[in-house]
């Protein structure tokens, strides 16, 4: 079940928000437990038991670990539970294409069974090692009650598309947070969600579509405007796709009164990589800082230790996306352009401006996305080859009228935040504090919204989700 959907929408959505609200306090948690299984179930019913059983065993581990007497032994402890969690990444989301990529390097036959991929299974393994790691650290005292720390990792807000939470971020709103149930809190959550929402139907579904069109046509049949058209088209689908999904799970969150860390901060206003991943997918970025940036030794190494540790990072960014070379390619592909900025490309972006330096980064990003977008690498090779070959011939594609609506909208939203004024008008419209007048516009403005969604939704036999499938 995803957000964007009417079974959600309409059913599943209403249904929790009012069983949520008649539930006193102190059973508010098991709502959300109970609710969260259901909605996971409901789009792998044999996986929900997969993760019922590894938390369980996590949280038993990890109290172990607290509990243990010697340093020697907690570390064995963190060690089995990162086995396992890894272990489990490894045999679901890897195994097959380890295999498959060993037939092909040495002529070799193993069979091995198709492992279906759990939903979301990256992020629920990433939010498993915070829980387990920020213990071992001492960040954190674990939790004394499972059915809190069930609730903390199938929280069903987060728990297919993230945003990836720390658990030390969340752990004290499990147990308290009825600070945060006022009415603009909720309010504020309800405008972010509608949001979201138009940002995933109206804009990420249709400009996929002509995506799509574009990287279904036979590789003669685009030319250097298709290849554009089609990379352009993506760069933004994703955006507003998963930006939108976040809203959509941040919302809900403010809603149900816990406050979810940002995801996203118009990244396409980024003047250098380095900033695009400190604006996009900022809670993966948090997490590859914290757990995997900072141990190898972060920025306190050598310089030729330094770049080892960006592009080590940035391989294993772009495999955690997917278990494929073209996601193993783009993660390279960002994280040669890191060290490129530390050896030189900031000097030169600092003496050509902030506007031309942040079109420079948007050319890059939106031909990145390209790699990202096409397992088949001859075909990425070749689009990204006609994008900057100025070979211009009568295209097979088809523009419409939506795709230019779509296009502009996305264009204005990505890059509206530019300027001081209108960063400061974005802040209100996502902040928690409202004048009157304010408020009553943002309502009508969400309802409005929420409606038109549900059309393009009910009219509309194209919604896929870009990050489900990770």
């Amino acid at each position: 079940m995803v957000f964007s959907s009417i079974t959600f929408l309409v059913y599943f959505l209403p249904l929790f928000l009012l069983a949520y609200h008649l539930t006193p306090n102190k059973f508010k948690n098991a709502c959300i437990l109970i609710f969260s299984v259901i909605f996971y179930a409901w789009g792998g019913p044999k996986f929900i038991f997969v993760i019922l059983g590894t938390t369980f065993l996590d949280f038993y581990l990890v109290n172990a670990m607290h509990n243990a007497k010697t340093k020697s032994a907690k570390r064995q402890l963190l060690i089995i539970s990162l086995a396992m969690n890894l272990g489990l990444l490894f045999y679901f989301k890897y195994c097959n294409f380890f295999i498959d990529n060993v037939n092909a390097l040495f002529g070799a036959d193993i069979q091995w069974t198709k492992v279906l991929l759990p939903i979301g299974i990256s992020f629920y393994t990433f939010e498993s090692i915070t829980y387990v790691v920020d213990v071992y650290r001492g960040i954190h005292k674990p939790l004394k009650n499972f059915w809190h720390y069930q609730t903390y990792i199938i929280f069903f807000p987060k728990l297919i598309a993230g945003p990836i939470v720390r658990y030390h971020d969340i752990a004290d709103q499990i147990t308290n947070r009825e600070k945060n149930y006022t009415t603009d809190i909720k309010l504020s959550g309800f405008f972010i969600f509608c949001f979201g929402l138009a940002k995933k139907v109206i804009i990420a579904n249709t400009l996929g579509m002509q995506a799509d069109a574009v990287f279904k046509l036979a590789p003669e049949q685009i030319d250097t405007a298709a290849a554009w058209v089609g990379a352009v088209a993506y760069t933004f689908q994703i955006y507003f796709d998963f930006s939108g999904y976040s809203d959509m799970a941040i919302g809900l969150g403010k809603i149900m009164g816990f406050k979810l860390p940002e995801n996203f901060k118009n990244p396409y206003l980024s003047f250098s990589i380095t900033e695009f991943w400190r604006r996009w997918h900022m809670t993966l970025g948090t997490w590859m800082k914290n757990y995997l940036y900072i141990p190898l030794g972060g920025n306190k190494v050598t310089p030729a230790k330094l770049y080892r540790n960006l592009v080590v990072v940035f391989l294993l960014s772009g495999l955690w996306h997917g278990a494929s070379w073209n996601f193993v390619l783009w993660g390279a592909f960002h994280g040669l352009f890191l060290v490129l900025e530390r050896l030189f490309l900031n000097n030169v972006y600092q003496k050509i401006g902030k506007a031309v330096s942040t079109l420079i980064t948007f050319i890059i990003v939106i031909t990145g996305w390209v790699l990202f977008r096409n397992e088949d690498l001859s075909m990425a090779s070749h689009v990204i080859k006609q994008m900057y070959s100025f070979n211009f011939f009568d295209g097979k594609f088809a523009l419409n009228n939506d795709f230019w609506f779509s296009c502009t909208l996305a264009c204005v939203f990505s890059f509206f935040a530019f300027l001081p004024k209108t960063q400061a008008i974005q802040d209100t419209v996502y902040g928690e504090k409202f004048t009157s007048g304010t408020k009553n516009a943002l309502l009508l403005t969400s309802i409005a919204l929420f409606y038109i969604s549900l059309a393009y939704i009910s009219a509309l036999d194209f919604n896929p989700f870009i990050y489900f499938r990770f």
